[in-house]
């Protein structure tokens, strides 16, 4: 998907298809071992339990509004936000195969991450920083600039 901007805003949903194929893959795993080494109860207990993580990670939607950054895995169950008033910096960086995808603490500080290796690194006034994935850092990198220069201090240059 591409990013759509409307009035200034920012929305792009990525689909996560690796979590759902390596979800759905495990899934699969264990159901053949349930079926040969556990009784068949435990396979209605994971199947679902499996099903219900592929569908609360399948994407990851982040928004720019006219106050806030927000972003949501899936349904919108999992969610955040942070005032972009609170936003000093935002720089695009690779993550490794080691701090992968879901939510996590990594050298970023925490990370939101359906797929890929792309990633935008935002910085808060407070100085923590977190880090989201996304298949279009430049265009996120590009807006969220826009928002820290429109809400740095009189002559302040970037």
């Amino acid at each position: 998907m591409t990013a759509n901007t409307f009035g200034g805003d920012y929305q792009h949903t990525q689909r996560g298809t690796l979590i759902l194929v390596v979800t759905l893959g495990i899934a699969a795993l264990f159901i053949g071992l349930a079926v040969t080494i556990a009784p068949i109860q435990s396979v209605w207990l994971a199947v679902p339990i499996l099903g219900v993580c592929a569908w609360l990670f399948s994407s990851l939607t982040i928004e720019i509004t006219d106050r806030e950054l927000r972003w949501r895995f899936g349904p919108g169950m999992i969610r955040k936000r942070v005032s972009l008033a609170e936003i000093t910096a935002a720089e695009q960086v690779k993550i490794n195969f080691l701090e992968g995808w879901g939510i996590h603490w990594t050298r970023y500080g925490w990370l939101y991450n359906v797929s890929g290796f792309d990633a935008v690194v935002i910085t808060l006034r407070s100085g923590k920083r977190f880090a989201l994935g996304t298949d279009e850092p430049q265009a996120l990198v590009a807006r969220l600039t826009e928002v820290i220069q429109r809400n740095a201090p009189a002559g302040f240059k970037a």
